[in-house]
């Protein structure tokens, strides 16, 4: 029983997954048969092989670049019917882009009651299909914003779905942290505050706009940190203030070299609602405590959501504050930290000593 080389696939959860025939791991993996050259879905209903014949793909695709063949049974090379179904219903959004199609429209998009889609939608991408519509439209605006040679700002609205530019500028502020010809000039307009300070991971730097923190990265020096943060925010106006920062910066460090203040800090990031799922699960680990990325996917209640919980805990820009060195592989292992494993594990062990 092995995985393949090319992926990270937890071989032995994906046995217990196979024994079990655990439909909700079909797309996760494939299963290969060296004995009889076939690959099927973990829920595939055939008698059980031994688990030394066994070794594990990401996909169809490698399995077959393999040299194995779909099993004529649970045909593993088709698109899982749940998926299709989901599909089928976003791409269905994606072509009413103006107006949003009531929730009977999609789920007959998706061949599916009503009642049974939303639950499903939910389940599978973690918001709900107005959430998805939302979402699409604003990642078409703010591409078109970031083309000012080809559109104004009032075209970009319009051309990316909006029925007026009063409705955009009403929700900038949840949707963007900035206006929509902000965003556009790449933060033209915006004023942030910094301040940077030596801890025992290196140097801490604490970026923040009038809203809250919109940046906390962490590097060797405050050189380095700051020539990110102006890469980052490269139309804004950019201050370094020490003296007013101060106390934040405290908090910051505090929450790494001994039992964290419990001062609330206000937060500006902007985040998909998926990502904000996520970084509110990893704020709710215990100091000195971790957990796997699947039992966060579990958590926010997408257990075969596993990849994107791991890209989400990548993408955090608030080091610290939103706790992703707290999150490990499955097998235990310290992977996937964004400022380097040998923080993520003197951080882990900070918190144990004094959690």
């Amino acid at each position: 029983m092995t995985a393949s080389p090319k992926n990270r696939l937890d071989a032995a959860l994906a046995w217990r997954q196979v024994e079990r025939h655990d439909a909700s791991a079909d797309g996760q993996f494939v299963y290969a048969v060296r004995s009889t050259g076939i690959y099927c879905r973990p829920s595939c209903p055939s008698r059980r092989p031994a688990p030394r014949n066994v070794v594990f793909y990401l996909d169809a695709a490698a399995a077959e670049h393999a040299g194995y063949q779909p099993c004529k049974r649970c045909h593993p090379q088709a698109m899982h019917p749940q998926a299709a179904a989901v599909g089928a219903a976003c791409r269905y959004l994606q072509q009413h882009q103006d107006t949003l199609p009531s929730l009977m429209e999609i789920s007959r998009a998706a061949g599916m009651s009503s009642s049974a889609f939303q639950k499903l939608f939910r389940k599978i991408l973690g918001i709900s299909p107005r959430q998805y519509h939302a979402e699409q439209r604003h990642t078409r605006l703010r591409h078109k914003l970031a083309d000012r040679k080809e559109w104004t700002v009032t075209e970009a609205i319009y051309a990316a779905g909006y029925s007026s530019p009063s409705r955009v500028y009403g929700q900038a502020a949840a949707m963007m942290g900035m206006t929509p010809a902000q965003y556009g000039k790449h933060g033209v307009g915006q004023h942030i505050r910094y301040a940077s300070g030596n801890s025992t991971l290196g140097q801490v730097l604490v970026a923040t706009t009038e809203r809250g923190i919109c940046s906390i990265t962490l590097g060797e020096s405050a050189a380095e940190l700051e020539a990110q943060l102006q890469r980052a925010f490269s139309g804004a106006t950019l201050k370094r203030d020490t003296e007013s920062l101060a106390e934040m910066l405290a908090t910051v460090l505090s929450q790494i070299s001994e039992h964290p203040l419990t001062t609330a800090l206000p937060l500006d990031v902007r985040a998909t609602a998926f990502q904000q799922r996520v970084w509110q699960a990893l704020q709710q680990i215990p100091r000195g405590q971790t957990a796997s990325y699947a039992q966060v996917a579990a958590a926010i209640g997408q257990p075969t959501a596993v990849r994107a919980v791991a890209r989400a805990c990548a993408q955090n820009p608030v080091a610290i504050l939103v706790p992703c060195h707290r999150v490990l592989g499955s097998n235990g292992k310290l992977i996937g930290y964004r400022w380097g494993i040998a923080r993520k594990q003197q951080l882990l062990q900070i918190e144990r000593m004094d959690g």
